[in-house]
């Protein structure tokens, strides 16, 4: 143990051959149906003076009920709008606010944005950051990390965070106020655990990967058995299962993994999605696509049948819960041929999550499977076709 740091909030990825530090899990997660009030004595503790990030529809939503409950706790706040995504002009601007304010803990309250958000600003301002999820679209409320894009929803680049946060306010009660998409886009998120931790690592020994490889698929089980029950049932007790599956374990399994263990092809190809869908479709909701992605190419170049059996089990139970199957279903059915070229050079790029897989991807192999989502799962016919034919002629389908 000399050479190996643990505690309970810093249990990361590996960063040297004498030093192992993991951030697993946030220093304290307070979970349940309003329970946001009584929370608030958490928050008291980290500091007095909070900047609130948040979006303007959470403004709307929540502010008045908010601000009483945190104002109970003569806590003196100021508020932020982040604008419309976790670029560098938003943290710019936020930091100044947060300085201007003299605070000494910053609050994210939204979606995932919000979270990576505030994430990032208490990172760079070396403060003690709250997150309070209001939908169950992605882990964001959980992890040690941060992603980074332009004003007009482009990917850009990750930022690896000193830890987790220092406390998570999951309120079911906010949850249920967000539309119903999100925690379906929470679930496409999640289930991307499994497909990529099983292929980037599950031939790995050691012993923390082994678990986060094997929680990832428990995840899987936990989503394709209670995710449609729980969409029928807001507020549920399954519904609550599944909403912490999405926010909480989809998180654990980043923390014990590292990251080998978090994203390969299905989040690259979402990071290429964002320069051409913009803010047309919501993270999860491409990463699950990007799934059907990643196991096509395994299919293709590998003649990987487990692959295509993984995929038909996962077009039914997309369909069912209602996550996009084909790049039409994400708003993306009369992208130019040029368009798809830009998505799949970018989810290329030499320091691309995709080169986790054990083989080489070509740009015409990527675009192939990218426009063959939905093919039969005769893999290496299809591929034929699909090169043969042209994928101009895919994409106008």
């Amino acid at each position: 143990m000399a050479n190996q740091l643990f505690s309970t909030r810093t249990l990361s990825t590996q960063t040297s051959s004498s030093l192992f530090t993991l951030t697993v899990a946030p220093a304290k997660v307070i979970r349940g149906s309003d329970v946001l009030e009584a929370a608030t004595a958490e928050i008291a503790r980290l500091g007095s003076r909070p900047l609130i990030v948040a979006g303007k529809h959470t403004f709307t939503t929540f502010q008045q009920s908010l601000q009483t409950i945190l104002e109970g706790q003569q806590l003196h706040i100021a508020q932020a709008d982040y604008g419309v995504d976790c670029c560098e002009a938003s943290l710019k601007s936020l930091k100044k606010t947060a300085k201007e304010h003299k605070a000494d803990v910053i609050i994210g309250i939204g979606g995932g944005k919000a979270m990576d958000t505030a994430k990032l600003v208490a990172h760079q301002l070396q403060l003690p950051v709250v997150t309070i999820p209001t939908s169950a679209a992605t882990c964001a409320a959980w992890t040690a990390l941060s992603n980074v894009y332009s004003e007009t929803g482009a990917f850009l680049y990750d930022v690896a965070l000193s830890r987790c946060p220092d406390l998570l306010i999951l309120d079911y009660e906010l949850i249920k106020t967000a539309p119903q998409s999100t925690l379906v886009a929470g679930i496409g998120d999640a289930i991307a655990k499994w497909y990529e931790a099983s292929v980037s690592s599950g031939h790995l020994q050691q012993t923390l990967i082994i678990a986060a490889v094997q929680q990832a698929r428990v995840l899987r089980d936990i989503l394709l058995q209670k995710s449609a029950a729980a969409l029928k049932a807001p507020g549920s007790e399954v519904w609550q299962e599944v909403v912490d599956a999405t926010v909480l374990l989809a998180g654990v399994i980043g923390g014990l993994g590292g990251a080998q263990c978090r994203t390969v092809a299905a989040h690259a190809v979402h990071n290429g999605l964002t320069h051409i869908a913009k803010h047309g479709s919501i993270h999860g909701e491409k990463v699950a696509y990007g799934i059907l992605v990643q196991l096509r190419l395994e299919e293709m170049i590998q003649g990987n049948q487990l692959a295509a059996a993984s995929r038909q089990q996962l077009l039914k139970f997309y369909a069912e819960i209602g996550l996009p199957q084909k790049l039409g279903d994400l708003g993306l059915g009369n992208i130019t041929l040029s368009e798809l070229q830009t998505a799949a050079e970018i989810a290329l790029a030499p320091n691309s999550d995709i080169h986790r897989l054990p083989f080489k991807v070509a740009l015409e192999q990527l675009m192939a499977a990218m426009v063959s989502t939905t093919a039969p799962t005769d893999c290496r016919d299809t591929t034929s076709r699909v090169l043969t034919r042209g994928i101009s002629d895919e994409v106008e389908e």
